[in-house]
């Protein structure tokens, strides 16, 4: 059997990264979970990147639909120690604007059918998630992108819902009381996970629309839109950030050591 070309970086999309991997090689990985859509492995900047389309190759998955635990056992079977996830969110806040980047620090979970953990059996294993997302990816994002001259926010509350209808504006109103500043599809268990996994992770979100109630209506297309005008500066952000990535990880995170003193023994 040939051996899985390893892989210490890895990003989760939707479409739109056809052409910064183009030409790379193409794995298929089976894993206890199922088998993920086909990781694409490519040298960007001298490090071996793999490439997670999230809805599949021709984006034919819904978001409630993905089988998250498989994608990310996929990942780290390959070797992959940092994942930096990229997901399309509405903006519950009014400051923030179409085409708007946003790095979320924190998210609420109000997901209903996933599965949301690798530990459904013993031992018990509580991950800790004070700060879910790689404080160390998270800071050489944020700089990336300040540096490319582009707008950010560098804090906000991404909450994650099942999808995959758009929510009502009664529920975007509940979520902005709770203090919620963008919401999407995708971003969770995807970050659970990887914690699980005791991966780094980390989410580069890009606002595609104001949500529901805050604009008059919704629609697939306008989001996709929004995706193809910001993908050229999402490619940018990724290569500039996985050039300044270290490797191997140096400790500055809680994401290597999540599984310590997590379990009943």
């Amino acid at each position: 059997m040939k051996s899985l070309k390893k892989a210490k970086i890895a990003i989760i999309g939707g479409t739109g990264f056809e052409t910064l991997f183009k030409g790379a090689e193409q794995l298929y990985v089976g894993t206890p979970y199922g088998i993920p859509p086909p990781i694409s492995v490519k040298k960007i900047d001298g490090k071996n990147v793999a490439f997670l389309p999230r809805h599949g190759l021709e984006h034919s998955t819904p978001p409630h639909r993905i089988n998250y635990r498989a994608n990310v056992y996929a990942l780290h079977e390959l070797g992959v120690e940092r994942i930096i996830g990229v997901n399309a969110v509405g903006a519950i806040n009014h400051k923030f604007k179409p085409a708007d980047l946003v790095m979320p620090h924190d998210f609420v979970d109000f997901t209903k059918l996933r599965c949301t953990t690798f530990y459904d059996e013993a031992p018990v294993t509580h991950v800790d998630v004070s700060q879910p997302y790689c404080p160390e990816i998270r800071k050489i994002l944020v700089e990336t992108v300040k540096k490319l001259g582009l707008r950010v926010w560098d804090k906000a509350v991404l909450v994650c819902t099942e999808g995959p209808r758009f929510e009502t504006p009664a529920e975007i109103e509940m979520f902005r009381r709770l203090g919620c500043d963008i919401v999407g599809m995708t971003g969770v268990p995807e970050v659970v996970l990887a914690r699980e996994l005791e991966m780094c992770y980390a989410s580069l979100c890009y606002v595609s629309n104001m949500a529901a109630g805050i604009q008059e209506r919704l629609t697939a297309l306008e989001v996709s839109k929004i995706c193809q005008q910001i993908m050229p500066k999402i490619e940018q952000i990724l290569i500039e950030t996985i050039r300044v990535l270290p490797t191997p990880r140096e400790g500055k995170c809680p994401c290597a050591n999540a599984l310590r003193d997590a379990r009943f023994k």
